[in-house]
């Protein structure tokens, strides 16, 4: 067929909606495509018959049968609709390794030519032209995987160094300029605490970790009150939940897996605030039967509130209200109010309990209160330095060390990888001492002992953020447990219980009073090694 007479389709692909325009050029937009593919058939002498683009379609994760505009042009070659399929570059057509390039020898082997405005044609002549087309869409997909991690990257490294990475901000927060200018010549903005709206968040957090309120409870108690959320209207359960989720009020900024510093000018609540608030939630989504170790109910005089169980049994205790009713000889009556814990198993003859059935409320929440007062005079005679000091600060280093080790043997792993697959275009020009057979078993040897470095190295990795946790939350449970010891004396009786409950997983009742108590955090963390005993009624 005569060049003239050549019909040709165009297609035209960006990957964000933002390069429609153009945008500085950091990817060829549709103008500068379309511009591109004009001028190169007007060159050749062909005729544009048909144009198609798609806008905000990313080549490297969209699949082929998923894109419309492509499954147009695959039905027109079918019909024979034009000669030429005309792109800017190869890439336009995808990104994607194991299928781009199928797609193109697809469009050949229906009779239709595959020219890039860059590239020139695809041809499929020899074994050479295939391997040589794999070739290019393989590292298309890589720089698409490349583009990726850039962006993630370069996200992360901007909350790392403690700049807010955009969007809406969050309630409690406004944006102000930073006086920083991006590279697209943008004012960039940061984050500042806006007083109002912090005092509520301050609010949200003591309602939800002192007081007991959930969710919906505290959605209520702020509207009823005339707390407007930022639109004026009223609060609903998911934006309390997210406020309570929300690492920035702690001043931590946050883009996926990075996080800043703790940024003392964006704290609305402190760090332990924010880890208690995150334990309730996870105690309050547990679902296994006796095993409520944050209050069921928070109204009430008593201390124990769903965690008190028969220590013959195991059948919960729960509590009942019953009158005392005394007659004096002039014919006076004297009530009196009385709370009782009932073995709710022996109560209602379910099991063949020999323990108690009730249990006054009032002696059992004493031997409790009494328990935990020691427990709180105990742990403030323990200096917070000796327990940074101790075994966990030893063990960090000993990983950290270890990571150091495996790291450097990942990295020469990787680079033996990059070398190798560096000589297969030599190969292939005959410019290499391997053969590409060679390389292909050297290549899959090196690319073995690379993934089982890599997972060696996360391992490692692991094990230091393991060991680091573990000391931070230590150190985290220590000042939440000295902060509640300055509280429980003075504290109202729904703070008391909320205090005692959040210390206390279960507590076992025998007959005579006889207590196990067992606390929702290993106590020998903090006594072991430092002269001190367990607190009696203590299950170790």
């Amino acid at each position: 067929m005569n060049n003239t007479k050549k019909r040709v389709c165009c297609l035209y692909r960006v990957s964000t909606d933002k390069q429609v325009d153009y945008n500085n050029n950091h990817e060829a937009d549709i103008p500068m495509q379309r511009k591109a593919c004009h001028r190169f058939a007007e060159e050749k002498g062909w005729t544009i018959v048909h144009e198609e683009q798609e806008e905000g379609v990313s080549g490297h994760k969209v699949r082929a049968e998923d894109r419309d505009k492509l499954q147009i042009i695959k039905e027109m070659a079918m019909r024979k609709e034009f000669d030429i399929l005309l792109v800017f570059m190869f890439d336009r057509i995808g990104r994607i390794a194991d299928e781009t390039p199928f797609v193109v020898e697809w469009f050949v082997n229906n009779g239709v030519e595959v020219w890039s405005t860059q590239e020139g044609e695809q041809r499929f002549e020899n074994h050479i032209d295939k391997l040589m087309n794999y070739i290019r869409f393989w590292q298309a997909d890589g720089e698409s995987e490349k583009t990726s991690i850039r962006t993630r990257t370069s996200l992360g490294q901007m909350v790392e160094e403690g700049h807010y990475k955009g969007g809406s901000p969050a309630f409690g927060y406004e944006l102000v300029k930073s006086g920083r200018i991006n590279k697209r010549k943008h004012e960039l903005y940061d984050l500042k605490i806006n007083e109002a709206e912090a005092a509520t968040v301050q609010l949200i957090y003591d309602l939800y970790i002192r007081q007991g309120y959930g969710v919906q409870k505290i959605a209520n108690y702020l509207t009823e009150r005339g707390y407007a959320n930022r639109k004026g209207g009223r609060w609903s359960h998911n934006s309390i939940r997210n406020i309570l989720h929300n690492t920035t009020y702690m001043g931590v900024l946050r883009s996926g897996e990075s996080r800043s510093p703790i940024l003392s000018e964006l704290q609305i609540v402190t760090p332990e605030q924010y880890a208690r608030a995150q334990e309730i939630f996870r105690q309050r989504n547990e679902q296994r039967a006796n095993q409520h170790r944050v209050p069921i109910n928070m109204r009430g005089h008593s201390l124990l509130n769903g965690n008190v169980f028969c220590g013959h049994c195991g059948a919960r205790l729960n509590l009942t209200t019953g009158r005392r009713v005394r007659h004096h000889a002039d014919g006076s009556l004297k009530i009196t109010r009385r709370i009782n814990y009932v073995c709710y198993g022996k109560s209602r003859k379910l099991t063949a309990c020999d323990g108690q059935t009730t249990y006054v409320q009032e002696t059992l929440d004493k031997i409790v209160d009494a328990v935990v007062k020691d427990v709180f005079r105990q742990m403030t005679g323990i200096p917070k330095s000796e327990l940074i000091a101790s075994q966990y600060a030893h063990e960090i280093e000993q990983n950290k060390v270890h990571l150091a080790e495996v790291n450097g043997r990942y990295v020469e792993a990787a680079e033996k990888v990059s070398i190798l697959k560096a000589e297969v275009v030599k190969s292939i020009q005959g410019k290499s001492a391997f053969s590409p057979q060679m390389l292909s078993e050297l290549i899959e040897e090196a690319e073995t002992e690379a993934t089982e470095c890599e997972e060696i190295r996360n391992a490692a990795e692991r094990a230091v953020r393991d060991s680091e946790l573990l000391l931070k939350n230590i150190c985290a449970r220590y000042d939440e447990i000295i902060s509640w010891a300055e509280l429980y004396d003075n504290a109202s009786m729904e703070a008391k219980k909320m205090i005692v409950n959040s210390l206390i997983q279960r507590v076992n009742v025998f007959k005579g009073y006889r207590l196990e108590i067992e606390f929702n955090f290993d106590l020998r963390q903090f006594f072991a090694g430092l002269d001190k005993e367990l607190p009696k009624n203590i299950s170790a």
